[in-house]
């Protein structure tokens, strides 16, 4: 699915970066090492790279990597890029001065053994970024999201805090915005947002 959305014309969810990692990206140490979980076609992860942290993107689509070191050469930066399945990528322990995790949709029993490998790859003082559609979503306009076969996909918060055991949360809630990334995440959406730092 991923390798035919990507090869697409253009980029599936436009070049700029995922509002909240624009936004919160600066709780990261300057300079730092930076993993972009299901980085797709590399908006976040090129972004960052231009704020100056080391960034390696994974993904499972090679199509969707391959535009992230095209996207990464418009902009004169550095992305190293990893092809795995996240369903078994491990992260490492205490590799990680920061990850992003931007709508990154799995089944329960996927999600639930990534974020604790992701915790564990952390550093201390390392942030999580993470945005995701909540169950809300799928009562309201806004384009994306698990379809609804896969519905347990979603997450909430209360899944979350309980996935990410390990975090200090300085930001955990669900909210309604209004999203424009591409043709693909458009209109009113209900999202959950996640600022989780690993104590120091």
């Amino acid at each position: 699915m991923w390798d035919n959305r990507y090869s697409e014309e253009g980029y599936a969810y436009g070049k700029g970066p995922n509002d909240f990692i624009r936004d919160h990206f600066d709780a990261f140490t300057p300079g730092g090492r930076i993993l972009c979980l299901a980085s797709g076609e590399g908006r976040n992860a090129v972004f960052l790279a231009t704020k100056g942290y080391r960034v390696t993107a994974v993904d499972l689509s090679r199509v969707g990597l391959e535009k992230t070191r095209v996207l990464a050469r418009e902009h004169d930066v550095e992305v190293e890029t990893i092809h795995a399945d996240l369903a078994s990528f491990d992260p490492g322990e205490g590799e990680w001065d920061g990850v992003t995790s931007v709508f990154a949709h799995f089944p329960p029993p996927i999600r639930g053994p990534l974020h604790a490998r992701v915790v564990r790859g952390l550093k201390p003082g390392g942030v999580l970024l993470l945005e995701a559609y909540t169950p809300r979503h799928a009562e309201l306009p806004g384009r994306g999201g698990p379809p609804p076969h896969a519905a347990a996909s979603f997450m909430s918060a209360d899944e979350l805090e309980k996935e990410l055991a390990g975090l200090e949360f300085e930001l955990l809630h669900e909210t309604e915005r209004h999203i424009q990334e591409g043709k693909y995440h458009e209109g009113l959406s209900g999202v959950v947002q996640v600022v989780g730092r690993k104590p120091a």
